[in-house]
C-alpha cells in the first residue's frame, strides 16, 4: 500500500502548521513534504512531526539552502529528511541564457555528490519554465538532466502539461531517473481562479488513472506527493485528494 505523502507548501496560508500537521494525521496522512521555510528549528519541526504520527521523508530545499552544506544537511538528518530536492530558481532567472543553465546544471552535479556522499538522494523538481525552449531549442530540464546525469528527478506532472509538454513522453525517457511525483491537478479552463487554475487531485482535467498506473510502472518513484500550490480551503483539498490517490 502506497503512504501518499503532502507538500506543506500547500498549507502556508493555513497557520499554524501544528494544526496542519494534526489534519493531515487525522485524514490519514502518513508523510509529508518540506519546503525551505520550516526547518529554522529542526529539532522542533522533528518533535511536532513525531507527535502527529509523521515523517518527512523528502524536502524541498533552495539553491541557496543547498550552497550551505553542512548547516542543510545537519538540518536534514535531524528533520529525517532522506532525499532533498531543489524546487525551483528565482523568478527573474526563468528565461536565464542557456549557458546559465549549464551552469546550474553542472552546479546541481556537484550539489548532488556532495549530498549523496552524504547518504541522501538528492534532485530536482520541475515546474514548467524547465520547458520554455532556450535560444538554441533545447530544453531546460533537458539541460539539467544531461548536465547533472547522476542526480534524480521529482516529477511534477501538473507543471509538466502547463509547460505544453506531455508528461508520458519524459517518463519514457526518464523513468529511472523519477523517484517522486507530485500529484496535482489542473481546473477546466476558466474555473477556480481564485485558486490560480489548481484543482484537488481527481476533479480536475490531468488523466490522473492512467498517469499514476504508468508511474508506478515505468519509474522508480516511491513517494508521491499531494499538492496545490493554492488552495482556498485547505481540509477540502487534502480530503479530496488523498481520497482521489486511495482510489487510483
Amino acid at each position: 500500500m502506497t503512504d501518499f505523502s503532502f507538500q506543506l507548501y500547500s498549507a502556508r496560508n493555513f497557520p499554524p502548521l501544528s494544526d496542519t500537521l494534526a489534519l493531515l494525521s487525522r485524514l490519514g496522512y502518513k508523510q509529508v513534504e518540506g519546503y525551505g521555510g520550516l526547518y529554522a528549528d529542526p529539532a522542533a519541526l522533528r518533535a511536532d512531526l513525531d507527535a502527529n504520527g509523521l515523517t518527512m521523508p523528502t524536502g524541498h530545499f533552495g539553491i541557496d539552502q543547498l550552497r550551505d552544506k553542512a548547516k542543510t544537511a545537519e538540518a536534514a538528518r535531524v528533520i529525517g529528511v532522506e532525499t532533498l530536492f531543489c524546487p525551483a530558481i528565482p523568478h527573474d532567472k526563468w528565461k536565464q541564457p542557456e549557458a546559465d543553465w549549464v551552469s546550474l546544471a553542472a552546479e546541481l552535479g556537484e550539489l548532488g555528490k556532495f549530498y549523496k556522499d552524504q547518504g541522501f538522494g538528492f534532485g530536482w523538481h520541475n515546474h514548467h519554465f524547465e520547458f520554455w525552449p532556450t535560444d538554441s531549442g533545447r530544453l531546460p530540464m533537458d539541460i539539467i538532466l544531461e548536465g547533472a546525469p547522476d542526480i534524480d528527478w521529482e516529477m511534477d506532472v501538473a507543471w509538466v502539461v502547463r509547460g505544453e509538454n506531455d508528461p508520458n513522453a519524459w517518463i519514457e525517457k526518464h523513468g529511472q531517473r523519477i523517484v517522486a511525483a507530485h500529484l496535482k491537478d489542473i481546473a477546466p479552463e476558466g474555473e477556480a481562479k481564485d485558486e490560480d487554475g489548481w484543482a484537488d487531485l481527481g476533479h480536475g482535467t490531468v488523466p490522473w488513472k492512467d498517469l499514476f498506473s504508468t508511474l508506478k510502472s515505468k519509474t522508480k518513484a516511491t513517494h508521491f506527493v499531494m499538492e496545490h500550490d493554492n488552495p482556498n480551503d485547505l481540509e477540502r483539498f487534502a480530503s479530496r485528494s488523498i481520497a482521489t490517490a486511495k482510489s487510483l
